[in-house]
């Protein structure tokens, strides 16, 4: 239950407070490294159109309670508790974080991203779309979902469909992690600025200091990148039409990348040969489409995910028995059907897919 004492408003795992012209948003499952659950994301959503039409606020910050992560992801073992009691539960938890993630696009004032440990999954998705997204020195970028039988959703293949060189293909096929140096080479990240300095940033904003020359200031240009070294051989392996092919072209590396082709194959056949495919062909279609297109697909996808197999033994072998060892239905690549593919894509129903208001219509409404 939420319980509001002055200025502030508390529920178990997420806490609003205001210091002056800011707001801020703490996640604070510290112990769960703030995997989201649904409640959380709901209070958020809640806080959101409160935040914007509020004329003495001038920004609202996103941070962690926890200095090992700002996000793990999303809670997906409650998704799956409810996939086989509650499916349409479960169906409207999805619905309703990516229309979070679509309001957060839409906000209407500045909104800044303090992210130092693990980002990854949901917790990307309550945190790309913001004005500015400030990198601590501990930040990790993931997007891990094809090992767990799901794909990069909360809208993130719009994002990274549009990467050069590939780079966006092979973090959503792997789901490896990457550091801020990477993540502001690719534009992941705004600005890098070291955890420590993470106060003096909410004390500056609480006094309405200009978002922008403020955190400029505070940049310094990150070192450590290491996806620049692969971008030629990511982008000739990853540009290929087809998950078998790419595995194919991997396998023929030799000379100085052969170890990092063969780190690669090794992850990628450790992924739900199923997952692979709809993440490659959701990739692909997302460089045409607007974001609300992209997570009116991600809505369609995470529904005929929870239909199907992968999905539900992807999170028992990482997340319930952690053995993992998933068995996945097909059991590789290449016996994964186009038409078992084309279904995941194709329209829920009359009245079931996604409708997300354009972003006008959020605006009118001064979310």
């Amino acid at each position: 239950m939420t319980q509001i004492a002055g200025d502030e408003v508390r529920s178990a795992d997420v806490t609003v407070s205001r210091q002056g012209a800011l707001a801020r948003i703490e996640l604070n499952r510290v112990k769960a490294l703030n995997a989201l659950t649904t409640d959380m994301r709901a209070e958020i959503a809640a806080q959101i159109p409160l935040l914007a039409r509020d004329p003495n606020l001038y920004v609202v910050v996103l941070r962690s309670a926890s200095p090992k992560a700002f996000s793990a992801g999303g809670d997906v073992r409650e998704l799956i508790a409810w996939s086989t009691s509650e499916p349409e539960r479960a169906k409207a938890a999805f619905a309703d974080e990516y229309r979070l993630n679509w309001m957060l696009e839409c906000f209407s004032k500045p909104a800044v991203s303090l992210i130092d440990g693990m980002v990854m999954g949901s917790g990307v998705g309550i945190s790309l779309y913001n004005t500015h997204r400030v990198a601590g020195a501990g930040y990790k970028f993931a997007m891990p979902e094809t090992a767990i039988g799901l794909f990069p959703d909360v809208g993130v293949a719009h994002a990274l469909s549009r990467l050069p060189n590939e780079i966006g293909t092979y973090l959503g096929l792997t789901g490896r992690s990457i550091g801020r140096a990477d993540a502001f080479e690719l534009g992941l990240v705004t600005h890098c600025i070291d955890a420590e300095q993470f106060a003096a940033i909410e004390a500056a904003l609480a006094d309405a200091r200009p978002v922008d020359p403020l955190l400029d200031g505070l940049h310094r240009q990150p070192e450590g990148a290491v996806l620049g070294a692969y971008a030629r051989l990511i982008g000739d392996c990853f540009s290929a039409a087809a998950v078998e092919d790419i595995i194919e072209r991997l396998e023929a590396v030799t000379g100085a990348g052969a170890e990092f082709a063969a780190g690669i194959l090794a992850d990628l056949a450790k992924r739900s040969p199923t997952s692979l495919k709809i993440t490659l062909r959701h990739l692909r279609e997302a460089r045409n489409h607007t974001l609300p297109d992209v997570l009116a697909t991600d809505y369609r996808l995470a529904c005929r995910c929870l239909d199907g197999d992968d999905f539900a033994e992807g999170v028992r072998a990482a997340l319930i028995d952690k053995d993992n060892r998933p068995v996945w239905t097909p059991a590789r690549v290449e016996d994964v059907r186009a038409n078992a593919v084309n279904a995941h894509f194709e329209p829920l129903g009359l009245g079931l897919d996604l409708d997300l208001p354009s972003r006008a219509q959020m605006q009118k409404a001064r979310v």
